[in-house]
């Protein structure tokens, strides 16, 4: 049997959706978000001066939303089917893989909608095994052991074995 504390699970999935400084698809784009997880997207604001982009520090450049629990799983297998579940092995990393859907109409159950137009989103998710607290808590915070992290390889195949990810 194998040690319980070795299990990997998912622990968000965030989806990200970037419109620059246009304030008519920030608002497409949280519209977006709320139809396909049903939560409320949060509005990211740009941290540096990009003059050539004329984005300044405190304007919403972004909206975002994360998933945790059945609700991020079950989202997360509708966005896998957008890519009819095959990713490359450059989408993932140490505990983490992410992709990006070109067009929300590619999701299964998304019908076009005039009134968003054609958007795009990025899809992070996050993996941890139990444990990995210890690196969030408020009081003693620790690193994770080098042994406990994930390694790439896991990553792919939890990707493969759990969610019937194939890979490229």
């Amino acid at each position: 049997m194998e040690n319980p504390m070795r299990e990997i699970r998912i622990e968000k999935v965030t989806l990200n959706i970037g419109s620059g400084k246009n304030v008519d698809a920030l608002e497409k784009a949280i519209k977006l978000l709320q139809k396909i997880t049903g939560a409320k997207p949060v509005k990211r604001v740009a941290k540096k001066r990009i003059p050539a982009w004329d984005i300044r520090p405190g304007v919403p450049i972004a909206c975002i939303v994360t998933l945790r629990g059945k609700k991020a799983r079950q989202v997360l297998g509708l966005l896998l089917d957008a890519k009819d579940r095959m990713l490359d092995a450059k989408n993932f990393d140490n505990g983490t893989f992410s992709f990006g859907i070109p067009e929300y109409i590619e999701i299964p159950g998304m019908k076009y909608d005039p009134e968003l137009g054609i958007i795009g989103l990025e899809v992070a998710v996050t993996l941890e095994r139990r444990g990995f607290r210890v690196k969030r808590r408020k009081l003693r915070k620790r690193r994770i052991g080098k042994r406990h992290r994930i390694t790439k390889e896991e990553t792919i195949a939890f990707a493969e074995k759990e969610l019937g990810v194939r890979i490229k």
